[in-house]
């Protein structure tokens, strides 16, 4: 695993009010799926704000109020799934095994022995530079 992270995501209670009070602080979002998540771009990275109890029912864990995941976007089904086993090695505990995703990637959870989760994910539509920074399509 490289000394990098592809996207933190905030848990928000309101997404609405999230988005507005980013928008006041002058951010403009990139990608906005549906009303529980929206993506920001944030220089060679991805910034996220998603609906508290939707990331907790995906996740499979419990999310609280101020709660944050990271991320770590991989090029390849593979290498998400050396990785989680990295993890589990390292101590960590799996969160959610690797699966097929309905937004068409692959990723799986796992927690830091502090319970911190990070998503492993090979997302096809973020191309990630020869660094390993994500790149957020806008729509």
């Amino acid at each position: 695993m490289d000394q990098r992270i592809s996207l933190v995501t905030l848990a928000v209670e309101d997404p609405d009010r999230a988005r507005a009070f980013y928008g006041a602080m002058g951010w403009e979002p990139r990608s906005q799926p549906d009303e529980d998540i929206t993506f920001y771009q944030a220089e060679g990275m991805g910034f996220a704000l998603w609906r508290r109890s939707t990331m907790a029912a995906e996740t499979a864990g419990e999310v609280h109020r101020g709660s944050t995941m990271l991320a770590y976007n991989v090029e390849g089904e593979a290498e998400v799934d050396a990785v989680l086993a990295a993890a589990e090695e390292a101590g960590g505990t799996m969160v959610k095994p690797a699966r097929r995703t309905d937004w068409g990637g692959y990723s799986g959870t796992f927690a830091d022995p502090d319970d911190n989760q990070w998503e492993v994910a090979h997302n096809p539509g973020w191309p990630l530079d020869e660094r390993g920074r994500v790149t957020i399509p806008k729509g």
